[in-house]
């Protein structure tokens, strides 16, 4: 038998070790891509849940208002209305209470994390307060504030004029830390939420009878002017985005049911429909600014109709409990009556409402995806 006998050996290795370097070869940059595609998928899905036009920018959230978005600015004053105490932020990492108006997360929280932008909004008063956070935003918010500066001293809350000397304060602060340049950008991609009105119409004119002169109709006229001057400067500042929230149905509030629903605790029709007489003035006064104002985005956000709804249909959202808060008996308990020897619900995530004022934190999280969903495209 003839024997046949490989004349070039090394270079038949070769060609078969350079296959196999080229096979490797293949196999790594298929693996790079695959690496590559997962991480930035993964980055993506870490930028925010909210799908935002490649076109809109937004760079910072910035809070005014009443306790809904008090991230904690009254811890530093003297005021009643404080909540930094247990059982408020039981839910808030690890049970932490800050000064938020509830068990956990509060709208601009959960808002700043939809959006990509960071995991909390901190109250501009914070003490722990970093540069980075100067650059994405911060709450300027009191609870207890009102468009009615009677409101903010009955309360002894941040007025909204202060809030605005504090918003001037903050813009020499992000000059010093980003230059001019940088710092008009900022503010001119960022959104502006203004909280309040509820205050105004449940504490001062109802119950405590503070503008006895006014009768409903004259007093939400008063509102809506104070509100036009404190828009007009906040846009003067530099804020072009702004959202302004109705008032939500305050007599079906459990606070309100007690005041005011008799003894089968209903939601009173007279504080409603002074609710819905304010957000009627709020959006037309509104409409009429955004169109005066240049390069401006002015947007009423109804709230009053999303909650309402949450009352109205609870086991559509998951809620059991729409008529009294978790916190003691639900009815009266708020701030400090609502404290660590008041008892709280078993499950919180049953209820809409934490105290007899403020949202759960899922109660939140259902109306920011509400509101996202309805009103970010009016920003573009």
């Amino acid at each position: 038998a003839s024997i046949k006998i490989n004349k070039n050996p090394i270079k038949n290795y070769t060609q078969k070790f350079s296959k196999k370097i080229i096979m490797v070869h293949k196999i790594m940059v298929m693996l790079y891509y695959f690496v590559y595609f997962v991480l930035m998928f993964t980055i993506r899905s870490c930028k925010g849940k909210v799908q935002l036009p490649k076109n809109f920018v937004v760079k910072a959230i910035f809070a005014f208002g009443d306790s809904i978005v008090d991230q904690g600015n009254n811890n530093y004053i003297s005021t009643m209305g404080k909540c930094n105490f247990r059982p408020y932020g039981k839910d808030f990492n690890g049970g932490i209470p800050t000064g938020r108006f509830s068990n956990g997360k509060t709208s601009p929280d959960l808002l700043v994390e939809e959006l990509g932008i960071k995991e909390l909004l901190p109250a501009y008063l914070d003490s722990n307060l970093k540069s980075e956070d100067f650059k994405t935003g911060v709450s300027f918010a009191s609870g207890g504030c009102g468009f009615d500066p009677l409101t903010s001293i009955i309360a002894s809350a941040l007025s909204l004029s202060t809030q605005l000397n504090q918003f001037k304060e903050y813009i020499g602060k992000l000059e010093e830390l980003v230059g001019e340049e940088e710092a008009n950008y900022i503010l001119k991609n960022s959104l502006f939420l203004v909280v309040a009105g509820s205050d105004d119409l449940a504490n001062t004119y109802f119950t405590l009878g503070g503008r006895l002169k006014h009768d409903i109709n004259s007093y939400t006229d008063l509102m809506v002017v104070k509100a036009t001057e404190f828009l007009q400067e906040l846009y003067n500042l530099g804020a072009r985005k702004i959202g302004i929230f109705g008032i939500p149905p305050i007599g079906c509030l459990p606070s309100q049911r007690a005041l005011a629903g008799g003894l089968h605790r209903v939601c009173s029709e007279e504080y409603n429909e002074a609710a819905q007489m304010a957000n009627t003035k709020f959006s037309t006064e509104i409409g009429s600014l955004s169109k005066k104002l240049a390069q401006s985005k002015l947007v009423f956000i109804d709230i009053y109709n999303t909650f309402l709804d949450l009352i109205v249909n609870p086991k559509k959202y998951g809620f059991e409990e729409v008529e009294k808060g978790c916190c003691g008996t639900g009815t009266i308990e708020a701030i400090i009556l609502c404290n660590e020897f008041s008892g709280i619900c078993e499950d919180d995530t049953k209820y809409l409402l934490w105290d007899s004022y403020h949202p759960t934190e899922k109660g939140y999280k259902i109306l920011v995806d509400e509101i996202l969903k309805k009103y970010i495209n009016y920003f573009l």
